[in-house]
């Protein structure tokens, strides 16, 4: 029964993908280096054809769910960027940044850095699309911080490779999403790691990961751990490393056949899972308002993945949120996060048999990440509600990291997504890791004054 249904999941997603390849958002750029608010962005004014066929929604959250990243905090006087990465084997990835907030007059330079990074299935509209009052990427921008927005391989704005198109034959396909998160730890975030410190000339930064974002920030600092010096400190939203202990029925079902999951892809051609299409943000737009007679439906399958806490997620927004997520992701993605919920291991790809594991590392299993190599400080936010991201298997991840602190969310009912779209997100947690920040940022600019004074008194006195 399982497998059929998986089945009928992945004939649905080929199904859908010439349907995305006509629909998707492809905006192309000149420079790899662009303001938002150049003559040859996508522009957020309505034409006069969008105007007559406006969907009873508030204006605002119309438009909001026609911009690009770049464009939604642009569109509320903020200097913004986008920025291209590319990484070594090929990917383009875009980099969205904030370079100041109106509400402060300030340059670019001497800056502290927030680098943040979405989850599955997301990209970097998550830290903004909630509006100036609940977003990550607004607060901090509000508090003085050079904020820059990841997107790994794969969703909506790093949907290019150099060589390979995600649309075209399926050798090509079948190149371009032969990745999962592990990629996106080893290559992706060191790329864009380098390319912000590189503009920015400042030495390290603050990393803000949700979800997927932590995995790979794991991955990156376990396999590569010259990282850590890059980082000051390193805060995780409902972290993702072991998944044993989830309760998301989602992930239960596909647990059952990781390995069926995997090969049906693989035969079916389905690589990608999930794109982000204009039927999801039509769908938002006229089904998922607020004033609809089944918002709870759409809810509904939102809080059957993550977890339930609608009085803390506003309705009113659904059409800006499914218009930006689903952001697309490669179905390898998805096996690995189900590998790690059914080995109850924080492990590399598992190949499918133990010849094949053999032949890729040597082993029949495959090699475990070495969490003792996270040196950088680490900060675990999780919460009682989150179902993907169970209490359970955060303990079990702070346990093995060496320079970890946990930092259990008070409210019972705060989910998985309501770490980056809850209404009441920013004063239980934006608020206090800034405050976290500033703190860090002081008592660093104390020991190097303290140092310095030691120094001259070593030296002259």
């Amino acid at each position: 029964m399982y497998n059929n249904i998986l089945t009928c999941a992945l004939i649905l997603c080929v199904w859908l993908q010439p349907l995305h390849a006509a629909t998707k958002r492809q905006a192309t750029y000149g420079s790899p280096v662009q303001a938002a608010g150049s003559p040859n962005s996508p522009s957020f004014t309505l034409t006069n054809e969008q105007q007559a066929s406006l969907p009873p929604i508030p204006l605002d959250i119309y438009q909001d769910s026609l911009l690009p990243t770049p464009l939604l905090p642009f569109k509320h006087g903020y200097v913004t960027e986008i920025h291209r990465v590319v990484t070594p084997d090929g990917y383009i990835l875009e980099v969205h940044r904030i370079v100041s907030s109106p509400l402060r007059r300030s340059s670019k330079a001497l800056k502290p850095v927030a680098f943040l990074q979405h989850g599955f299935l997301d990209s970097s509209a998550t830290w903004v699309m909630s509006g100036q009052e609940h977003g990550l990427g607004y607060a901090l921008a509000d508090e003085g911080y050079d904020v820059w927005m990841g997107n790994g391989r794969g969703n909506v704005y790093s949907r290019k490779h150099i060589l390979y198109d995600p649309d075209g034959s399926r050798s090509d396909r079948e190149k371009f999403w032969s990745f999962s998160w592990h990629e996106i730890g080893m290559v992706d975030l060191p790329s864009m790691i380098d390319y912000v410190l590189n503009a920015t000339a400042q030495p390290n930064m603050f990393y803000i990961g949700h979800s997927q974002g932590t995995t790979a920030y794991f991955v990156m600092c376990s396999e590569r751990p010259e990282y850590n010096a890059k980082i000051k400190m390193m805060h995780a939203l409902a972290p993702v490393a072991y998944m044993n202990h989830a309760v998301s029925p989602v992930v239960r079902l596909a647990e059952l056949v990781p390995t069926a999951l995997q090969r049906v892809a693989e035969m079916l051609g389905a690589y990608e899972i999930l794109p982000s299409m204009d039927l999801f943000k039509l769908l938002g737009q006229q089904l998922c308002r607020d004033t609809s007679p089944i918002i709870a439906i759409c809810e509904s399958v939102l809080f059957l993945i993550t977890g339930f806490n609608e009085r803390n997620l506003n309705a009113t927004l659904f059409p800006v949120y499914l218009s930006h997520t689903p952001a697309g992701a490669s179905t390898y993605q998805l096996v690995h996060f189900v590998q790690e919920a059914q080995s109850g291991r924080f492990c590399q790809f598992d190949m499918g048999t133990p010849q094949d594991n053999m032949q890729k590392y040597g082993n029949p299993t495959p090699p475990e990440y070495n969490l003792a190599n996270v040196r950088s400080r680490v900060i675990l936010h999780y919460s009682d509600n989150d179902w993907l991201s169970s209490p359970i298997d955060v303990r079990r991840l702070h346990k093995n990291l060496p320079n970890a602190e946990m930092n259990h969310i008070p409210d019972e009912k705060f989910e998985h997504m309501d770490f980056v779209w809850g209404i009441g997100a920013r004063s239980v947690l934006y608020e206090p890791i800034i405050a976290s920040m500033k703190l860090f940022d002081k008592l660093v600019g104390m020991q190097t004054i303290a140092k310095n004074l030691v120094n001259y008194q070593q030296n002259y006195l």
